[in-house]
């Protein structure tokens, strides 16, 4: 059976997702989640809400999907402890130390690799289907010719995003909100930046374009394709951001259409209109062109348009109706130089009657002055609201109960109850009484025990073996309320037996030399630099393996590699990870190790404590330090990107002979494109620790990573660094207006 999957940020969301119809629920513990801003779970109303599902034959799973820093793990282990004994089903994460730890000791509680793990090949699957991985979570770039080839060649649980928002970044791959905003979306602190107002400039014209969401993508939705996509054994829905009624609205729509595939999609389409969406793509789950991928004209919540103002009188406006429009619903007005949004509070006819609806024109007052034409969405229909929350809770469906009653006068009443796999043994707490006038029917017990509406049971068989008692109506009460309570008991009850044998471990060291300097160069003129300067570490594009849309046809002996794939189709290169790895803590390091790479590069998101907590605790469990790298230089890549705004802007091309940035309020980021179209987004100031090189013990290799530079840039970056590694002499090369020490002196929120 297809898996439904539905998200809750809070327990009204959980019943709303399972009173619609969800096989199971995804949702967040009040840390270590990638929604920390939803109101979330602690572990009394964990228990709650496993309980609530599990009664039900719902599954719920927990997400433990943000990096993870070296002075958390033991609190994280724990967690992952209690979840267990919870009866939590599956935790999702990302950090190879969870995964280890989860797959080991907790033998009887899937673990799920995220969508922020990036996985989106069949050799990154398989890359954890040798670990014992249950299920991938694909990244959202995934198409689905991809996604269904993964399937068939590595015979994984697949789950794959089938509605709500997108990122703009490759899954797990965005550091532009920690980087700008000191909020990570790595931590569950996404600040949103993606959706923030940005103008395109030509930098080599000067071209400024208009302000606009450049960055904002539309909602994902394949209602209408949910047969493309039958692969999949899990449909996951976005959204636990969003209210219980967004979340009844989309689960109920999509159980409809999975149970009922010849529904009318057209009215299934127009209620998910009705609650929150940025409008609608596809996505490049099924192969929308990702210039049609973002809502550019706002970053909110879109409504749907209902008609147009066509007029004025002395009761207000005219509107021109294509939909419906009711007292009390919510509206917004496509006006220059702003929307506006208004509760409809009076509607007038042609009579200049009140009504509380219209269906094909009305007057509206309005305070602020409109234009002929502005266009008009129904941003709220209060009655559809009040539908979706009547949904709510119920009984999705009920379990059978067989029931067989047997006893005689002066013994206790027994009763075995079934309910699928689950038996139930009960005496009652009273003897039974010979009747002296009218004994107690089969009817009469079925008709007070069948009064299961409050429960999620229904009586379907009923065997009475009792002959010529009486039974009072109150007692049959007590007796189902209270059989009914050890039935729930039983069905909920979790016994889980953790595996306290220790993981084994076998240690590598690498013997300590003085750091050297590698150099990654973006263009020709900067690799020149760096041979100029006698660099023996160069990586270039060519030689770099990418996350998310990788190309294992390298013919370099030493590969940069981005994703889990290359660790499967290049283990007979020298690997190198990179930063796209999120290496956080100590027991990554070595599970990477133990996986054959070579040399590691640490997160941007470290700090300087953290980077020296990492080291020393890998010294302490392995007797000596890892084979590190640490980028120390360079316009940190905010975010790589499947869509290129430059196209959004009807400027396509344009790239090949013209430099690109996009600018807010306070800074410029200046864009990288690359052959396939993709685009990396740099941060407006440059990372520089030259003047900290002295502080950071233990590293390898520091990376400068030259992206926009020029020749002599980059040859005078390169001697700066030289001499500083040399003399390890003090220097006061930082500059504030446009340098950044990005992360080392701040934690990642």
């Amino acid at each position: 059976m297809k898996e439904l999957l539905a998200p809750a940020g809070n327990f009204e969301s959980l019943v709303a997702a399972i009173s619609n119809g969800a096989d199971a629920v995804y949702l967040g513990y009040k840390s270590f989640g990638a929604r920390a801003y939803a109101d979330n779970f602690d572990l009394e109303e964990l228990q709650r809400a496993v309980d609530y599902a599990h009664l039900r034959k719902v599954k719920i799973y927990v997400t433990l999907n943000t990096i993870v820093f070296e002075n958390e793990l033991s609190e994280v282990y724990s967690l992952m402890d209690r979840f267990y004994q919870i009866g939590v089903d599956a935790l999702i994460v990302q950090d190879l130390a969870l995964i280890e730890y989860g797959l080991h000791h907790l033998p009887q509680m899937e673990i799920h690799c995220s969508t922020q793990m990036g996985i989106d090949d069949v050799e990154g699957a398989l890359f954890f289907k040798r670990w014992g991985v249950h299920r991938i979570v694909l990244a959202r770039e995934t198409s689905w010719k991809t996604a269904k080839k993964i399937k068939e060649e590595t015979q994984l649980s697949i789950e794959i995003f089938i509605h709500g928002a997108l990122c703009v970044s490759y899954s797990g791959n965005c550091l532009m909100s920690g980087l700008i905003g000191s909020r990570s979306g790595n931590r569950g602190r996404c600040v949103g930046a993606c959706r923030k107002a940005y103008r395109l400039v030509n930098q080599t014209t000067g071209t400024i374009y208009p302000k606009s969401y450049l960055l904002s993508m539309k909602d994902l939705n394949t209602l209408n394709n949910l047969s493309s996509l039958d692969f999949a054994d899990s449909f996951k829905i976005e959204g636990r951001m969003k209210e219980a009624t967004y979340v009844a609205n989309v689960v109920k729509s999509y159980r409809q259409q999975i149970d009922h595939p010849d529904s009318d999609l057209s009215s299934l389409q127009q209620d998910l209109l009705k609650t929150f969406h940025r409008t609608y793509t596809k996505g490049y789950l099924l192969d929308e062109k990702p210039k049609n991928m973002v809502q550019s004209r706002q970053p909110n919540h879109c409504g749907f348009p209902i008609g147009i103002i066509e007029g004025k009188n002395s009761l207000g406006y005219r509107l021109s109706l294509t939909y419906p429009l009711a007292q009390n619903d919510i509206i917004r007005i496509r006006h220059q130089p702003r929307d506006i949004l208004l509760p409809v509070t009076k509607i007038y006819n042609r009579k200049k009657e009140l009504i509380r609806q219209a269906t094909k024109e009305c007057w509206i007052p309005v305070k602020e002055p409109l234009a002929i034409g502005d266009i008009v969405d129904k941003f709220q229909e209060t009655s559809y609201l009040k539908e979706l929350k009547s949904t709510y809770p119920k009984e999705f469906r009920r379990f059978p109960l067989d029931i067989v009653v047997s006893g005689q006068a002066r013994e206790c009443l027994e009763l075995t109850v079934t309910c699928e796999d689950t038996m139930l043994s009960y005496s009652s707490s009273f003897r039974l009484e010979e009747a002296k006038t009218t004994p107690t029917t089969e009817e009469d017990f079925a008709r007070s025990f069948g009064k299961l509406s409050d429960s999620v049971y229904e009586l379907r068989r009923l065997s009475y073996l009792v002959k010529n008692c009486f039974i009072p109506v109150g007692k049959i009460n007590e007796l189902r309320r209270s059989v009914i309570s050890q039935l729930n008991a039983k069905r909920i009850l979790c016994q889980r037996h953790k595996n306290v044998e220790p993981l084994p471990f076998v240690p590598i060291v690498f013997a300590q030399q003085e750091p050297q300097l590698a150099v990654f160069a973006t263009t020709e003129e900067q690799k020149k630099a760096a041979e100029d300067c006698q660099i023996r570490i160069i990586y270039t594009p060519a030689q770099m393996i990418e996350r998310n849309h990788a190309d294992y046809r390298n013919s370099s002996d030493t590969v940069l590699v981005g994703g889990y794939g290359a660790l499967v189709a290049c283990d007979d290169k020298t690997i190198v990870t990179d930063y796209s790895f999120n290496v956080t803590n100590a027991q990554t390091v070595s599970l990477l190790h133990r996986n054959h790479v070579h040399r590691i590069t640490l997160s941007y998101e470290l700090n300087f404590t953290q980077i020296q907590q990492l080291l020393a605790s890998y010294a302490r469990q392995n007797g000596g330090y890892p084979n590190v790298e640490l980028i120390v230089y360079g316009r940190a890549p905010l975010m790589v990107s499947k869509y290129c705004p430059i196209s959004h802007e009807k400027s396509c091309g344009l790239c090949r002979k013209n430099s690109f940035a996009i600018q807010d309020d306070y800074a410029t980021f200046p864009i990288l494109t690359h052959t396939d179209c993709s685009v990396t987004i740099l941060n407006s100031k440059t990372l520089n620790l030259i003047d900290e090189l002295e502080k950071i013990k233990h590293i390898s290799v520091f990376r400068l990573q030259f992206t926009t530079e020029n020749y002599d840039e980059t040859y005078q970056i390169i001697r700066q660094y030289q001499h500083k590694l040399k003399t390890k002499e003090p220097t006061e090369l930082f500059r504030s207006s446009t340098d950044t020490h990005g992360h080392f002196y701040h934690e990642t929120l």
